[in-house]
């Protein structure tokens, strides 16, 4: 069977479990925009050089298929969803946050704003989180349209984008504060 299917040639795809919609259904933005904060964390997976952030990393782009299948489906077809599949819950965001909170302990956050570009692991990280908190937005206004059936995602992608944060953080470690800060780095008027 080919990769290409030609059914959305006029502009329409389908959600889980059929229903056709545009692709421009704020449905699709959301799950298009977590797909690319998965994309994102494969690349930093690829870039670190720490075996407890790739280890996390892969978990979370697991648990991302179980959002974007919510985010992929619509209130007739959710019953079918949560008979069949996992579902965003409680205890996922509770594992988000005993994540962060490990890594918080670990580690010594500067008391300054972190200029993103210390490493590329963490850079990675960093566009990672921005575009969750993007997909966040788009979650929020399904929710505000009445299209999100389970408030945990919302909670979810809110811990998720922390998590990012501090496994960016977490990656740049044993880097000095300057660099962190982007005080480290001199223009050629400096030189």
């Amino acid at each position: 069977m080919p990769i290409y299917t030609k059914t959305g040639d006029a502009g329409q795809t389908r959600l889980l479990f059929g229903k056709k919609v545009s692709k421009t259904d704020p449905r699709c933005e959301a799950y298009g925009t977590t797909d690319q904060a998965v994309s994102m964390m494969g690349l930093s997976r690829a870039l670190s050089q720490d075996e407890k952030v790739k280890e996390i990393l892969l978990e979370i782009q697991r648990d991302m298929f179980i959002v974007g299948a919510e985010l992929a489906t619509d209130h007739d077809s959710y019953p079918k969803l949560e008979a069949n599949f996992s579902v965003v819950s409680k205890k996922m965001v509770d594992r988000i946050e005993t994540l962060i909170d490990d890594l918080d302990s670990q580690i010594d956050l500067p008391n300054a704003f972190i200029i993103p570009g210390a490493s590329a692991a963490s850079s990675s990280l960093d566009v990672a989180r921005s575009l969750i908190r993007s997909g966040e937005r788009r979650v929020v206004s399904l929710h505000e349209q009445g299209l999100l059936i389970n408030s945990e995602v919302l909670r979810y992608l809110n811990r998720l984008a922390d998590l990012l944060f501090m496994l960016a953080r977490f990656e740049d470690r044993s880097l000095p504060f300057e660099v962190l800060t982007g005080n480290a780095v001199t223009s050629q008027a400096d030189q």
